[in-house]
C-alpha cells in the first residue's frame, strides 16, 4: 500500500512543483498557509521559496518588489526558527541584497557563513563582488576578492572581468595589470565583453600616463623566462600613448600587427617543481614507494634527456589487428628519429613484462640489452604502472614527451587541469607512423594565450569558435617606447627554452630559436639503467 505523505512532504512536492512552473505567487500562498497552520518547516522548504524568489525571471519582471519582500521574509522567518543556512540559502539571499542594490549586506553574509560552517562557493560571493563593481566600489570589491582567495575560491573570467571594468573606471592602472596578469592564468582567449574592456583602458588617458621609461632589458627577459614566458609582471613599460589593433597571428607565431614574434609559454619553474612534487605524491601512494624512490634518485643523476619516449604508446601503436601485438620495431624508429634529429638518445620508459615479452628473440633482446646499457632505457618493475614514471620524468626534467596518450585518465585527473594542459601543450610531442616510417610532431610555436613582451606590448587572444587558429583576432597593444631603437631585443624573435629552469633562466644551448627546442647536441656517456632483463 502506498504511504500516505505528510503535510510537510506534501508542501515540499508543491514547492517543487512551483518551481519547475516558476510560480512565486503560488509558492508564497503555500508558505503562509503552512504559516497559519503551524507546519515544521525545514531548510527544503525554506531555500525551495527562496530559490524562487532569487531567480532571474522573478528579480527582472514586474514582481521584483514582490519577490525581493518575501525573500527577506521567508530569510528572517528561518533565521527566527533557528534553523542553519546552508550554502545555497546564502547564495539565494545574496542574491535579494544585490538585486536590492545593497552589495554590503550580500558581502556580510558571507563573512559570517564560516561560523555557520558554511563554506562559501564561487557562485555565493558572486553578487557582492558584482553588486560592488557595478557600483563603482572599486576598494570593497577588491576586499571580495581577498576573502574569496583567503577561501581558496578560484575566480573566473566573469569575476576578473568585473574587476578589471571597475579597476578602468576608476583609473587604477596597478590594479589593471594585476587582473590582467591574473586573467591570463584562466582563459586561452577572452570574451568580447572582456576585450571591449582591455580595449578602453588602452585606449584612454590614464594608460598613457601610467608605466616607466627606463628599465633594465636583462632584467626583463630573466624575470619572463623564470615566469615561463610570455609574461614579466614588472608592471608597464614605456609612457605614452598606446596604439590598439585587432590582427591576425600567422603559423610561426608573427603578429601581423606588430611584426613581434610569440612564445610557446611554459609553466613557471616554481609550478613545474611543484607539479613534479604533486606527481611524485600520487605516485608513491599507489607505486610501491621504494621502487618509485629508486627511480627519483636515478632521474636526480641523469638530468641531461631532451625527450622522454613512452615506450608501451608506441609499442602498440595501431597494433589492434588480428596477428598486432607489442612492435619493437616501432619503438626502435621513433627512438632513431629523435637520434637523427639531435645527436641525443632519448629516454625510454617501458615496463618490465614487455622486455621480457622478447627473451626469446635474439635481436630484439640484443637491442633491448644495449638500450638498458647504455642508459637509453628505464624498465619499471612488476606490478607498477609505468605512466607515473614517464610522466615524472618530463616533468622532473623540464624536457619533451613523446606519446600519443592524451592524459584524460582519472590518475591525470587528480593532477587537477589548471596548468596540466599547458604543460602539455609545451612538452608533448604526437607521432605518426606510416609503413614504419615516424612523422613527429612538435609542440606548437606559439600559444594561445594572454602574452606580454619584454617590450611591454600586450597580445590578447579573443575567444573563437572557430577551431582553424588563421581565423582567431588577437588585440595587438604597443606603443612607440615598446620599440626603443636602441632595445636589445628589436626585431628579434621572441623565444624560450624547455630547460631554462635548470640553467638560471639562460637558453639551453639546443634551443632552436622559434620557441621550440630542436633537440640538438652531443650525446653525453651514461651509467646504465639499473632494471634489468632478468
Amino acid at each position: 500500500m502506498k504511504k500516505k505523505r505528510t503535510q510537510e512532504s506534501q508542501l515540499q512536492y508543491e514547492l517543487g512543483t512551483c518551481s519547475k512552473q516558476n510560480d512565486l505567487t503560488k509558492a508564497i500562498s503555500l508558505y503562509n498557509s503552512a504559516l497559519s497552520e503551524n507546519l515544521r518547516l525545514s531548510h527544503h522548504h525554506f531555500n525551495s521559496i527562496l530559490h524562487l524568489c532569487s531567480s532571474p525571471d522573478s528579480l527582472s519582471s514586474p514582481n521584483k518588489a514582490f519577490a525581493l519582500e518575501n525573500g527577506f521574509r521567508v530569510f528572517e522567518q528561518m533565521q527566527s526558527n533557528n534553523i542553519p543556512p546552508t550554502e545555497a540559502t546564502i547564495t539565494q539571499v545574496a542574491r535579494l541584497a544585490a538585486a536590492r542594490n545593497d552589495p554590503d549586506f550580500a558581502f556580510e553574509l558571507i563573512k559570517s557563513a564560516k561560523d555557520k560552517g558554511v563554506l562559501p562557493r564561487l557562485r555565493t560571493y558572486g553578487p557582492a563582488l558584482l553588486g560592488y563593481c557595478e557600483k563603482l566600489m572599486a576598494e570593497e570589491a577588491y576586499g571580495v576578492e581577498d576573502h574569496m582567495r583567503g577561501n581558496g575560491v578560484r575566480l573566473e573570467e566573469g569575476e576578473f572581468s568585473a574587476l578589471l571594468r571597475v579597476s578602468v573606471e576608476m583609473g587604477r592602472g596597478e590594479k589593471v595589470y594585476e587582473y590582467l596578469s591574473k586573467l591570463r592564468g584562466v582563459v586561452r582567449g577572452v570574451s568580447e565583453e572582456t576585450a571591449g574592456v582591455v580595449e578602453n583602458w588602452f585606449r584612454g588617458v590614464k594608460a598613457a600616463e601610467v608605466g616607466v621609461e627606463e628599465w633594465d632589458d636583462g632584467e626583463v627577459k630573466e624575470v619572463r623566462e623564470k615566469c615561463g614566458g610570455g609574461w614579466h609582471g614588472m608592471g608597464w613599460l614605456g609612457k605614452g600613448p598606446w596604439e590598439v589593433k585587432r590582427v591576425k597571428v600567422e603559423g610561426e607565431g608573427g603578429c601581423c600587427g606588430c611584426g613581434e614574434r610569440l612564445v610557446c609559454v611554459d609553466i613557471d619553474c616554481g609550478e613545474t617543481e611543484r607539479f613534479a612534487q604533486s606527481i611524485a605524491g600520487l605516485a608513491m601512494e599507489r607505486e610501491a614507494k621504494s621502487d618509485f624512490k629508486s627511480f627519483m634518485e636515478w632521474i636526480d643523476n641523469h638530468s641531461e634527456y631532451e625527450a622522454i619516449v613512452d615506450g608501451a604508446n608506441i609499442g602498440l601503436y595501431r597494433q589492434n589487428f588480428a596477428d598486432g601485438g607489442f612492435s619493437i620495431a616501432q619503438l626502435e624508429a621513433v627512438v632513431k628519429e629523435l637520434y637523427t634529429r639531435n645527436k641525443r638518445w632519448p629516454l625510454v620508459v617501458l615496463h618490465k613484462k614487455r622486455l621480457r615479452e622478447f627473451q626469446g628473440n635474439l635481436s630484439s633482446q640484443k637491442l633491448l640489452e644495449e638500450w638498458l646499457a647504455q642508459g637509453i632505457l628505464y624498465a619499471t618493475p612488476s606490478g607498477s604502472n609505468d605512466d607515473w614514471y614517464w610522466l615524472y620524468a618530463a616533468v622532473k626534467m623540464k624536457c619533451l614527451l613523446v606519446t600519443n596518450d592524451e592524459m584524460r585518465d582519472h590518475i591525470f585527473e587528480l593532477l587537477g587541469s589548471s596548468f596540466f594542459l599547458q604543460w602539455k601543450e609545451r612538452h608533448q610531442v604526437h607521432y605518426t607512423l606510416v609503413k614504419g616510417v615516424p612523422t613527429l610532431k612538435m609542440p606548437p610555436t606559439y600559444s594561445i594565450l594572454i602574452q606580454e613582451s619584454e617590450r611591454g606590448s600586450w597580445h590578447i587572444p579573443i575567444a573563437s569558435e572557430n577551431t582553424d587558429e588563421f581565423f582567431r583576432s588577437w588585440l595587438c597593444v604597443t606603443r612607440s617606447s615598446s620599440f626603443n631603437p636602441n632595445s636589445s631585443n628589436l626585431g628579434k624573435p621572441m623565444h624560450i627554452s624547455i630547460n631554462k629552469c635548470n640553467k638560471g633562466g639562460q637558453d639551453s644551448p639546443h634551443s632552436s630559436g622559434n620557441g621550440v627546442s630542436s633537440l640538438t647536441g652531443k650525446r653525453k656517456e651514461r651509467e646504465p639503467s639499473p632494471s634489468m632483463l632478468h
